[in-house]
């Protein structure tokens, strides 16, 4: 039991997304096809938001958004590339616990920093007075390091917490990168506690942010329907409009995977879960805002037609 024990804790399997053979391919590319506009596309709204016409709080808070969006798929998808074209799908522990610490508190930074965003959009919709005075350069830098410094102490705690459970179960994790439910699944001890406090986190991480989020909305609707001018209402929800459909994707997709940890059942569907959020909401990210902005699409036909030139 101790050498399985100890054989377990130096390296994983991930099963990874599917084990057909003939998907393998069709996975590859959509994947690499996948990762490589999330790439271009946040670099994108990286280049274009340092543009002095959009240098406001909205756009800098913009820009980490994609910095975080850029790491978290850099954190699973080469090591999912590498996987399928090798069909080496070993993973150290090292690496593992790595993997595992990086995804949650890129995850749980990028949680506060909506929060962050819509408290922004609150000042500007419903204090615009203040709002240069308010969301000035360092409240800025202090609500990204607030942010970062919140999704590491969740990281730190929950990587501990998981990897000081008794792990002797099977290898193999059924997942395509390491995350929580899939680790919880090879622990032999028992982990109703360690469920109730993942619960907790879930509840503190991602509802306490989304709660102040849907108060910053309300307080920004009310404002909106006192707006006299139809266009006036319709530029300040469209602004509105881009980060709330992000932060839809994001908080269903997370809820859905840790309020049920050790769901074996479901396994399958966390799976595609999973690849929204580090994969797919990343790619439309970009997307998302450049379409639904003015602002940024003047500045990114602009940057394009500059970078053509050359």
């Amino acid at each position: 039991q101790d050498a399985g024990n100890h054989t377990l804790l130096t390296e994983f399997v991930l099963s990874g997304l599917s084990s057909r053979p003939e998907l393998q391919h069709l996975l590859f590319f959509t994947i690499c096809l996948v990762y490589s506009m999330t790439l271009i596309g946040n670099l994108l709204i990286c280049l274009v938001t340092v543009h002095p016409t959009l240098h406001t709080p909205m756009y800098f808070f913009l820009r980490v958004l994609s910095l975080l969006d850029i790491s978290t798929a850099s954190v699973v998808v080469p090591k999912m590339l590498v996987t399928i074209l090798s069909g080496d799908r070993s993973i150290s522990y090292l690496g593992c616990v790595t993997q595992l610490y990086c995804v949650v508190f890129l995850a749980a930074t990028e949680w506060y920093l909506l929060a962050a965003m819509a408290y922004d959009r609150y000042v500007a919709v419903c204090r615009p007075l203040r709002y240069a005075a308010t969301m000035n350069t360092r409240a800025c830098l202090s609500l990204v390091l607030l942010s970062c410094c919140s999704g590491k102490v969740v990281s730190v705690v929950q990587t501990a917490w998981v990897f000081t459970l008794s792990l002797c179960g099977p290898r193999r994790i059924n997942y395509f990168f390491c995350d929580i439910p899939p680790l919880l699944l090879l622990s032999c001890a028992d982990t109703s506690l360690y469920e109730r406090q993942l619960v907790s986190a879930t509840a503190l991480v991602i509802f306490t942010p989304f709660c102040l989020i849907l108060l910053s909305y309300a307080c920004i609707l009310s404002s909106i329907l006192r707006i006299s001018s139809a266009e006036s209402r319709h530029k300040t929800f469209s602004t509105c409009s881009s980060h709330l459909t992000v932060v839809t994707m994001y908080f269903a997709s997370g809820t859905l995977i840790y309020l049920q940890p050790k769901s074996s059942n479901s396994q399958d569907t966390k799976k595609i879960l999973a690849l929204i959020y580090t994969t797919v909401v990343p790619t439309l990210n970009p997307l998302i805002y450049s379409l639904r902005n003015k602002e940024v699409k003047e500045v990114l036909i602009r940057v394009m037609a500059v970078l053509m030139k050359k």
